[in-house]
């Protein structure tokens, strides 16, 4: 039925000389027996992202479908997530929540009918539904929450006593009488969690306090259903964050990955096994000195660990070894795709195990391949989905590498379909957020890459030092020292995407957002080898960001310490005090309750440089967060950051 539906879309968007969107699942979930594939999902909007999505469950035998369907429809904000099966494979339960409200509900869907059963209604958010031991349930519950959570969501409003207002993400369990009961204490933030077996509680990651801002200072705890929990990890180093903690089947292991990373859900680092069985044991690194970044974790059914990892430009599903002195990770799969779900959606692993079978299931995509849902034997997949197969990507892509400073650095370079071999085009370079996030190969189909591309441009996407992709010591190598070696890798990686195609080096832009705005405000006042630059959710300042964001804690494990100790290497990286030397035309954007960027700095920008002359111009969108989550605000943004290139880069200016 669902994709009888989707081919006659596709039909009547053609005939009407419209692409049909891009079809996307932002995660999936395969049963114990292998025999079903539920996922969430949904077209993408003009603007790229999925705001109205839905519940499947599809056979793996034929691919046959069937939609769930919503209590709260096919409307914006009635978004399922954090999808899990029952032991025995005959139902699949979900989070939903309820649009306009930050009340959630546990539904469970039967998986050949799709009836729904409502299993409990919650005042406050849910998130990380799991099910444990003799088919129970845990969430993540958040009792009265005033915003949706993690620090990309908009934040409320700042009235009263400011700190007052904590509210803390809390284990619960979902009892036999319908209502919630918390196996965490009240005074910690839980970020992730597992189920041990046998009744002996769970292992996750908190922190007390905020819970947007506290997350880099998380450690592992043990708890008991009694609400109890006590310390087990704590990182030896400020620099390293804590996250996904996963216990193994036979419950005598936690894994974890542990790492420099800038935020919550952008997962890169090293991998650890701490034995549970062992009370004062440490935990061992087993993928020490690791040339790569370890992305996710996940104990398959035989009690093996497996990740997938960047390495460079590609991306793997590998075997480890969760031993002392282990032999390097064993590649599964390598290709240059994206592989899994999409960042921030709940969903932890790459891939989704089939216990009784060897069938997985995971999402695959790449530059030129739009998504489709894959199952199979690990790495050997074949498409469960074809929802996408008349998809065109607008991208011609190819894997630059160069060096500098003595890194070998990577990044992608997009040419549009079609363009001349010898013509040589204007060159956007997108700097990506993080700065411990890596670009990887997705597919391009609506959005701000496409709308460049199909504008005429190509478009450069590094990954310079601080990024995800080569290891540890490559991700801790802009610390103390933003803006300025990465910085240079960015313009040393224009000059060697400029030497394999033909890009016009008088027609070069700059873009990004989050720490790729910030890159943006600063290279503009570092060069001026860019001739227009479009800033999303910048930085300008770090010391007065220090005081106004609501995240300060990340910040201490890349400058070393907090402002108020040494305010001179926060001056030292702040476009604000280089700002004179701005002469390159720039457009700001930022939403309103961003808690992470916040618009007061985007604010300055603009104002220094309408003060000094230089062309601006600045948009504060209303309601919206670090990520903006209204399609219309997307969409205008995207068009004006197109216009302003458009306006400035339309011939080569000297």
């Amino acid at each position: 039925m669902l994709n009888t539906k989707r081919l006659l879309l596709a039909a009547s968007a053609l005939l009407l000389g419209a692409a049909a969107p891009v079809h996307e699942f932002l995660s999936v979930a395969i049963s114990p027996d292998g025999s079903r594939v539920a996922s969430v999902e949904g077209d993408q909007s003009p603007a790229g992202d999925v705001a109205i999505r839905s519940v499947v469950i599809r056979s793996v035998a034929d691919g046959a479908s069937h939609e769930v369907k919503l209590p709260c429809g096919a409307v914006e904000q009635c978004t399922p997530s954090s999808l899990a099966w029952d032991p025995d494979g005959a139902r699949v339960s979900f989070i939903l929540r309820s649009p306009g409200s930050h009340a959630h509900a546990i539904y469970t869907a039967d998986a050949t009918t799709g009836a729904l059963q409502r299993r409990v209604a919650f005042e406050g958010t849910l998130a990380g539904l799991r099910y444990g031991p003799g088919g129970r349930i845990a969430v993540l519950a958040t009792a009265g929450a005033n915003k949706e959570v993690g620090a990309v969501e908009a934040g409320a409003a700042q009235t009263g006593v400011l700190g007052a207002d904590v509210h803390e993400q809390r284990i619960a369990t979902l009892g036999a009488d319908g209502t919630l009961h918390y196996a965490s204490p009240p005074d910690l933030f839980v970020y992730e969690y597992d189920w041990r077996p046998n009744g002996q509680g769970f292992v996750g990651t908190a922190a007390p306090g905020d819970g947007d801002a506290n997350w880099w200072v998380a450690k592992l705890y043990a708890f008991d259903e009694a609400g109890k929990g006590r310390v087990i990890y704590t990182p030896a180093t400020p620099q390293l964050q804590l996250a996904q903690p996963e216990v193994s089947p036979d419950g005598a292991s936690v894994s974890f990955i542990a790492g420099l990373m800038s935020d919550f859900g952008a997962t890169g680092g090293e991998a650890y096994v701490l034995k549970l069985s062992q009370p004062n044991a440490a935990p061992i690194d087993v993928t020490p000195h690791w040339p790569a970044t370890i992305t996710t974790l996940a104990w398959a059914c035989d009690n093996s660990l497996v990740a997938s990892q960047l390495h460079a430009d590609q991306t793997q599903i590998a075997s480890l070894a969760a031993t002392q002195n282990a032999a390097l990770p064993k590649p599964l799969y390598t290709a240059q795709q994206f592989i899994g779900g999409q960042p921030f959606e709940g969903s932890s692993a790459a891939v989704s195990f089939g216990c009784h079978t060897k069938t997985t299931a995971t999402i695959l995509q790449s530059f030129i391949k739009a998504p489709e849902i894959v199952v199979g034997p690990m790495g050997q997949w074949h498409d469960l989905t074809q929802v996408n197969a008349a998809q065109k990507s607008p991208a011609h892509p190819q894997s630059v590498s160069w060096t500098n400073d003595g890194f070998s650095v990577q990044g992608w370079l997009l040419m549009p379909v079609g363009a001349s071999a010898t013509t040589k085009l204007p060159m956007i370079t997108e700097v990506h957020g993080g700065p411990s996030w890596a670009n990887q190969p997705q597919f391009p189909g609506r959005g701000y890459v496409p709308k460049l591309l199909n504008a005429g441009y190509a478009v450069f996407l590094p990954n310079p030092r601080g990024s995800f992709g080569q290891g540890e010591i490559f991700t801790k190598a802009n610390v103390r020292d933003f803006g300025y070696g990465d910085l240079r890798d960015i313009l040393t990686g224009v000059t060697a995407a400029g030497q394999s195609a033909p890009i016009d080096e008088n027609r070069l832009g700059l873009t990004g957002w989050s720490y790729g705005g910030y890159m943006t405000m600063w290279a503009v006042t570092q060069t001026n080898r860019f001739k227009a630059a479009v800033a999303g959710a910048g930085i300008a300042d770090w010391q007065s960001y220090y005081g106004e964001n609501g995240i300060d804690e990340w910040m201490i494990p890349f400058f070393g310490a907090s402002v108020y100790n040494d305010p001179a290497i926060y001056a030292k990286s702040s476009p604000i005090d280089f700002i004179k030397n701005v002469r390159t035309p720039t457009l700001e954007v930022v939403g309103e309750n961003d808690i992470e960027c916040p618009a007061p700095q985007t604010e300055e920008f603009w104002h220094a440089l309408h003060d000094l002359g230089v062309p601006t111009q600045s948009v504060i969108y209303p309601g919206e967060g670090h990520a903006m989550r209204n399609p219309k605000h997307q969409e205008d943004f995207e068009q004006r950051a197109v216009a302003w290139f458009n306006t400035y880069l339309a011939k080569a200016r000297e």
